[in-house]
């Protein structure tokens, strides 16, 4: 009885399809539990009810309902899995995407494309026949008088209701929704002045860096049979040669000893690859699994580059920097900038000039960190984008020597929704001269590397790894808890393996009571979240670090970057949002060829796609998959398989369960993309 009262008071989604298999798709999630698997044959009377109003609307007779026969039914439950998550729009908006819908489906096959559609679209017109119409062409999903993005991206996919979709025409459909999302991604990586005159730079530039001469005359086959080696993929033209050892790049002596020092004798497969070109002047795409060094990819070239120009005349007071690192989060930039400090004190501990490195980020004093600059001038900057910002807008710094510039966790620095694409455009607008551009992250969906690849100059893409995978190191375990049992089932957890370990939650007052519970409980614990002061985020850092604390309790600020070699087990104490998100969080374990174990937390609280996503993900890592995500019904495990036979991933946020057209993280992300339009926040 609790239960129908609950069901009873939960909105039901406005019906947006041409047929019922839709509309209960629409209500998927709202009144079923995520592990009860579909039934396509068993519909509520109240899906009929929803089925009926849509076609009423939409001026169809029940003859005209493509989904009354069982099989296709089940044809199109599995073709349009399109879900919007349970939000009824405003009336006018439905009225326009039903009255949107109707007219695509309307419309005979031989009709003419709209207007607006490009010439591409034109072409798969022919093929797509009625569909490819609804599907529309490079204008399908802009914001119309009326109509929000997220009404244009539902009626764009309502199109194709009742009309079996084939492979072919269901992959064109996706290329065209990636590329009309694509279009509202601002230029983050050209300066304004470049956009608004065309500026294209036509050749990287290169610097005086070469291979030993052994390397160097390598034909492009035998280049090709190491990187198979070392397992490195790379796309791009004139590809520096990959060298796997430290003595092949010819880096100098101080640095050499400085890695042996730290144990570090032989370079991983990312840095075999990204090294070379990231020192030959090259722009570069890296990507690899978490921990697996990418961090010395672009520290060490731009040291290195900092040292030349030093050694060919001194900075004065208030010049500088000569490459900039921006990290999305503070206590990433400041774990690089310890790094670049290290990398610093080596060169000058061998007689070589002393680097300056400062560190510039929110929550720290502006005088403190801008006085090494005023003083005597820096040559490494490294940074959060706001607070990067905040100098060059007051003139306190300026760009004039800068020529090397890296995004470190590059998919959430270009997430056009969620990240810091404004910041980023407004900060490359100081640029008036070409630099070398360097993006890194352990996941990088399909949107954001071509988003860059249009952006750098001939770049050159190094993949160790599958994008998005988690690392094979790592052991994932997935154990369904109820909520009010998490606590205690919590410290059992904690016994799997010997501290250090980490524990991760979405909510900052969430982490704050694991704390305080793991502290009642006598468990060295600390936290960090976004809440808390700098200095106070710092000390947490160090303590877990040196050892003094065995828990670190944290949200996702987190999760992305940071390095810890000795934690052996994370904990997930809720599931995160996306998989991207997972991927980074279990990535603080299994580091540096070690193996760690990871235990994530699930119950009927997460949404079905993430969970989806997280079967996949443990499908492709060949880990065990728990009878509560066996027993969901996958409508991609039959059709969405990529040329290698593998699962295909969505396109949008790299999930394997699902495709760009069901994806929520776009639907999330649509209603950002409608708010700054709506806003006036985008110039073209």
């Amino acid at each position: 009885m609790a239960d129908s009262r609950r069901a009873s008071k939960r909105p039901r989604p406005a019906a947006k399809a041409l047929d019922d298999s839709y509309a209960d798709l629409l209500a998927f999630g709202k009144d079923r539990e995520p592990y009860e698997p579909r039934r396509a044959q068993q519909k509520s009377a109240e899906a009929e009810r929803r089925a009926a109003e849509a076609r009423r609307r939409l001026g169809l007779s029940s003859a005209e309902d493509p989904g009354s026969a069982p099989t296709a039914a089940k044809r199109d439950r599995r073709d349009v899995s399109f879900r919007p998550g349970g939000e009824a729009p405003r009336a006018s908006s439905a009225a326009a995407a039903a009255s949107a819908a109707a007219a695509s489906a309307a419309a005979p096959a031989a009709a003419p494309m709209p207007a607006q559609s490009s010439s591409s679209s034109s072409s798969s017109s022919s093929s797509s026949s009625s569909s490819a119409g609804g599907a529309g062409g490079s204008g399908g999903i802009a914001a119309r008088p009326g109509m929000t993005l997220m009404d244009e991206l539902r009626a764009h996919v309502a199109a194709l209701g009742g009309q079996q979709t084939s492979r072919e025409k269901r992959k064109a459909l996706e290329a065209d929704l990636l590329r009309q999302v694509m279009s509202m991604q601002q230029k983050a990586l050209m300066s304004a002045k470049e956009h608004a005159s065309g500026v294209a730079y036509t050749k990287p530039l290169l610097t005086d860096w070469r291979p030993t001469k052994a390397l160097a005359s390598l034909s492009k086959t035998e280049a090709d049979v190491l990187r198979a080696q070392h397992k490195v993929e790379v796309e791009g033209e004139n590809i520096p040669v990959p060298c796997p050892r430290f003595a092949d790049m010819r880096l100098p002596p101080a640095v050499m000893d400085m890695l042996k020092a730290k144990g570090i004798l032989r370079p991983t497969p990312i840095q075999v690859q990204g090294l070379p070109v990231a020192l030959s002047g090259r722009d570069l795409i890296g990507v690899a699994f978490t921990g697996s060094g990418k961090t010395l990819v672009f520290t060490l070239p731009l040291m290195i580059l900092a040292l030349q120009e030093e050694l060919r005349m001194p900075l004065a007071g208030g010049e500088g920097p000569f490459g900039i690192l921006l990290a999305p989060a503070r206590d990433l930039a400041s774990q690089t900038h310890s790094i670049c400090e290290e990398i610093a004190g080596a060169m000058a501990s061998a007689g070589l000039p002393r680097l300056r490195c400062m560190l510039s980020i929110g929550g720290m004093s502006v005088r403190d960190q801008i006085e090494p600059l005023s003083r005597s001038g820096v040559h490494v900057v490294v940074a959060t984008p706001g607070r990067l910002l905040d100098h060059l807008q007051k003139g306190r710094m300026n760009l004039s020597l800068c020529r090397y510039v890296c995004l470190d966790e590059g998919d959430r620095m270009l997430d056009a929704a969620r990240g810091f694409e404004e910041e980023l455009k407004q900060i490359f607008s100081f640029f008036d001269h070409q630099r070398q551009t360097l993006i890194f992250s352990a996941t990088m969906p399909r949107k954001v590397r071509e988003f860059a690849m249009g952006a750098l100059v001939e770049p050159v893409t190094v993949n160790s790894g599958r994008a998005g995978a988690a690392s094979m190191d790592v052991i994932q375990e997935v154990e369904h808890v109820r909520d009010e049992a998490k606590m205690i089932y919590l410290l059992e957890c904690l016994q799997k393996t010997a501290p250090p370990v980490m524990i991760f939650s979405k909510r900052s007052r969430e982490v704050d009571d694991i704390t305080q519970y793991l502290l009642l409980k006598g468990v060295e614990a600390t936290s960090v979240h976004g809440g808390k002061d700098q200095a106070d985020r710092n000390l947490a850092l160090q303590q877990f670090r040196d050892g003094s604390k065995d828990v670190l309790v944290a949200t996702d600020v987190a999760a992305k970057g940071l390095d810890f070699p000795s934690v052996q087990h994370v904990i997930n104490f809720d599931m995160p949002e996306s998989v991207e998100n997972y991927v980074h969080r279990i990535g603080r374990t299994g580091r540096g060829g070690k193996t760690g174990v990871a235990t994530t937390f699930i119950n009927k609280g997460v949404p079905e796609s993430v969970l989806l996503d997280l079967k996949h993900l443990l499908r492709a890592a060949k880990q065990r998959i728990p009878p509560a995500l066996l027993a969901l019904d996958d409508p991609h495990d039959a059709q969405e398989k990529d040329e290698d036979g593998n699962l295909a991933e969505c396109v949008y946020c790299q999930g394997f369960g699902h495709s760009i057209l069901s994806c929520e993280k776009l639907q999330r992300d649509m209603k950002v993309f409608d708010s700054k339009f709506r806003d006036g926040l985008r110039d073209d």
